[in-house]
């Protein structure tokens, strides 16, 4: 089922347990992030009020015990996107998001391969999975959401492997 951006805000607002995110591209082209990503590449100051929002949000999920995990797999050394992405984390992370990297090289290792699903996703209270399917620039093409068990549990089961290999972000260093 298509989800319109209404419908995402809610299930980022609303769940009762815990979200779980899982992106696998090395760049995106947000709307809201591209000016912001612009200033960064021309070596401006961003004093990041645009994302005050998101932290409030994040500090208040945390407040009544719910977790927030970002797992983000990137290809090294980092793209540019990365790069400026991983500049802007503290304050998410200082919010309360878990966010963890995971290079790309490390899903591959003998013996210890991951497999992941083809699209970034967000699983919601282990009841609703929306998978975010971006067009070749990194924008959004459309959000869907599956309440089917089987989808739900091959995307908490991907991340979970995954956040096995996954480096918390103060711990991070971009290549």
């Amino acid at each position: 089922m298509i989800v319109s951006d209404d419908e995402f805000e809610s299930l980022l607002g609303s769940f009762q347990r815990e979200a779980i995110h899982l992106e696998t591209r090395d760049a995106y082209g947000t709307a809201v992030e591209l000016p912001h990503m612009a200033k960064w590449e021309a070596g401006e100051p961003d004093d990041l009020e645009w994302l005050q929002d998101w932290c409030a949000t994040l500090r208040e999920h945390t407040a009544a015990g719910r977790s927030v995990r970002r797992a983000r797999i990137v290809s090294e050394p980092l793209s540019n996107y990365q790069r400026w992405s991983h500049s802007i984390a503290h304050p998410m992370v200082d919010a309360g998001e878990d966010i963890r990297w995971v290079p790309r090289h490390r899903l591959t290792e003998p013996g210890g391969i991951v497999l992941i699903p083809a699209n970034d996703f967000y699983v919601f209270d282990g009841r609703v999975v929306v998978f975010l399917t971006y067009v070749g620039n990194g924008l959004v093409r459309e959000m869907i959401s599956s309440t089917d068990p089987l989808d739900i549990a091959a995307c908490e089961d991907a991340f979970a492997d995954v956040w096995k290999l996954a480096i918390p972000h103060r711990d991070y260093s971009p290549t």
